[in-house]
């Protein structure tokens, strides 16, 4: 049938060996429970659960800091989750008299999401904040929870008077 079969021989002994090899080395290396709840490993699921439980949920949070979720109501961030911007607060809600939680740097919480990203929609507020701040806080003309600026002129008074603070400094 064909004139010269020895190259087809060869390349299916080579492809043959190759097949072996990687059900052997696959045999070795995926875990037994892979596949056993869908494309991840089954057994991730007990180590996952296994976990110290780390994020307390902003219905915690909600339960003592009733001024600051009156606040966000009044703002865009009320969508946001606490822990989103204050970390992990699980030890805090345990135990509040004893576990602050420390100051955060708004400078660079805030930037997480409203740094400039052409990947963002367009109605998204976003900064250069190297144009904008000039390196003060976001807190120094805005309130975190409630971000927008209502009063322009005091505020840009303000922010003026902080900058100079800081200068001195």
């Amino acid at each position: 049938m064909f004139k010269d079969t020895e190259h087809l021989v060869r390349l299916a002994a080579v492809m043959a060996i190759a097949l072996v090899a990687f059900v052997t080395l696959r045999a070795l290396v995926v875990p037994q429970s892979f596949g056993q709840y869908g494309h991840y490993r089954g057994a991730a699921i007990g180590e996952i659960a296994g976990r110290p439980i780390a994020f307390a949920g902003h219905d915690a949070c909600e339960v003592c800091h009733t001024d600051v979720v009156d606040q966000k109501k009044q703002g865009r961030h009320v969508v946001v989750p606490c822990e989103a911007c204050h970390g992990a607060q699980v030890k805090h809600a345990d135990d509040p008299a004893s576990v602050k939680p420390p100051k955060l740097d708004t400078a660079v919480v805030c930037s997480r999401c409203h740094e400039a990203n052409t990947a963002k929609p367009k109605g998204f507020p976003q900064v250069v904040t190297a144009d904008h701040s000039g390196g003060i806080a976001c807190d120094t003309c805005h309130q975190p929870h409630r971000p927008k600026i209502e009063d322009k002129a005091e505020t840009k008074t303000e922010s003026k008077s902080a900058t100079e603070d800081r200068k001195q400094k």
